[in-house]
């Protein structure tokens, strides 16, 4: 089992402190922020959970896995939108939510608390909606490079290519971003 104890700073991913702070407090806000990370910044997708509960007042996935998926989309196309795409987003965001609480009990964090291994860890996030094969690796690093939370057999799952896992400031986060937008260009040449 592993045991949490994340920082209190938070992670460096929106360019917000509170949201970054949240990002670390509430295990949702992590895995709705890593939903979010498709087609818009690192920042837009991570500061995304934190507007979401000041919209909701809440972060609570009972609730948020109950409501009608046209108001919740109503909810991330508010100005300004959550995401660039609200409505499928939104739509993921409450099949998560609905997840976590019919396979966790409504709590996200025993998603990697109760797994006995990484590879378990791995094969869960993969199962969750919107989360696919290289985000559940991603995540796994994350958790054990900036939280903590060090399953057995992390090291093997965690890609070998820099990720947010190795982002530790927005100096960081900058050179990370820079470092992907070259790859992609690299690759349209």
């Amino acid at each position: 089992m592993a045991t949490t104890s994340f920082p209190p700073a938070g992670l460096p991913f929106s360019g917000d402190p509170a949201a970054d702070r949240l990002l670390t407090e509430n295990p949702l806000a992590l895995l709705i922020g890593f939903v979010l990370d498709q087609q818009v910044t690192v920042q837009t997708a991570f500061r995304g959970p934190l507007e979401l509960s000041r919209r909701l007042g809440h972060l609570d996935p009972a609730r948020i896995g109950a409501l009608d998926p046209e108001a919740l989309g109503a909810i991330f196309a508010e100005r300004p939108a959550l995401h660039r795409f609200p409505g499928t987003m939104a739509r993921r965001v409450g099949e998560l939510c609905r997840t976590v609480v019919e396979q966790y009990g409504g709590e996200a964090a025993r998603i990697w608390t109760t797994a006995t291994d990484a590879a378990e860890l791995e094969r869960r996030l993969r199962d969750l909606p919107g989360i696919g094969p290289t985000k559940a690796k991603v995540i796994v690093a994350v958790l054990a490079k900036r939280l903590g939370v060090r399953l057995p057999g992390w090291e093997s799952v965690v890609p070998s290519y820099p990720t947010l896992g190795d982002v530790d400031s927005p100096e960081a986060l900058a050179a990370y971003q820079a470092s992907k937008r070259a790859a992609r260009a690299a690759g349209r040449r």
